[in-house]
């Protein structure tokens, strides 16, 4: 989609969605005489930082003769009180009365109830995807642009084979390795999920705005003592964000926490962004070799660091 107008048309063919959904949603209305505009006014009153009537038309984007007739028509129904500023008498105030916020509060709840019967309706992998989406529309659309949204979390159903397949796919585009290395981390994240002693071992899934963007898995290595790093992705949308340094400093602090005494890995050196990662997590190179696999000749390395 290229045209300007192909572009002003898919713009207008969301509006038109969205209108539909706010249209079953009532959003605003919820059962009650409030028009979707009043409830925006006693919502922005309610934040308690809106008191100047200038700054709630300025939030609002409502013209000075609207505002003045849907302010004395809340008014009028008790829901809030007009004034003068203390500082400035040319200037007027409003605030809501005991009545403006119990009905302030019945619109959040009966709305956040249909909100959460239209979301109920979606699968999980849906509405993740629905308020990712929302989310980009907010940020670009947005009076202020605000940083990715980044958690880590546990696995899900489903992260196991993303790891499997993400590795798989961004092994073979960046470093032209065969399905044999995607086969290799398959037994990786089997044999984690079948492991017996899970205490002694977790994972975790990075989240920028709801979409997975990395994985890293701290497993037993050697001996008793000595925790594994495995398993570490990030995916190229991430990269510089910090992703990777959250992830294995996660990873360090479930060993540490573990009673884990040291951690090692292994890597390839061709890896050079994870190996700077490793370096500035303490990990220093404990040795190397030479070897071929995943139809590359490659230096296999391992890195060790006291916890």
């Amino acid at each position: 989609m290229n045209e300007p107008s192909e572009r002003i048309a898919g713009v207008r063919a969301f509006n038109r969605l969205y209108t539909r959904v706010i249209g079953v949603l009532d959003e605003g209305l919820v059962g009650t005489p409030h028009s979707l505009t009043e409830a925006r006014v006693l919502y922005e009153l309610a934040q308690q930082d809106v008191r100047e009537v200038p700054e709630l038309r300025r939030r609002l984007g409502l013209d000075p003769g609207y505002a003045s007739r849907l302010l004395a028509r809340l008014e009028s129904q008790g829901l809030l009180t007009r004034g003068r500023s203390e500082t400035d008498a040319r200037r007027q105030t409003v605030g809501l009365t005991e009545t403006g916020r119990a009905t302030q509060a019945a619109l959040e709840e009966r709305t956040d109830a249909q909100i959460g019967e239209l979301l109920g309706k979606l699968t999980e992998e849906d509405q993740r995807r629905l308020l990712s989406a929302m989310a980009t529309v907010t940020d670009v659309l947005g009076e202020h642009h605000r940083g990715p949204a980044f958690v880590l979390r546990p696995p899900r159903s489903g992260d196991y084979g993303w790891v499997v397949q993400r590795h798989g796919t961004l092994y073979a585009q960046e470093y032209g390795f065969d399905a044999t290395f995607e086969a290799l981390v398959a037994r990786i994240v089997a044999d984690y999920v079948t492991a017996e002693d899970t205490g002694r071992q977790a994972a975790w899934i990075a989240e920028l705005d709801g979409a997975p963007v990395g994985s890293v898995f701290c497993v037993p290595g050697g001996d008793e003592h000595t925790a594994k790093l495995r398993l570490l992705l990030v995916e190229p949308s991430a990269r510089g964000s910090g992703v990777g340094k959250r992830l294995v400093g996660e990873c360090l602090a479930f060993a540490r926490a573990s009673g884990y005494r040291s951690m090692e890995l292994w890597t390839q050196s061709i890896l050079t962004t994870a190996r700077q990662i490793y370096r500035r997590a303490g990990f220093e190179l404990a040795g190397s070799e030479p070897h071929r696999s995943w139809g590359r000749d490659l230096v296999a390395e391992v890195w060790r660091r006291d916890l």
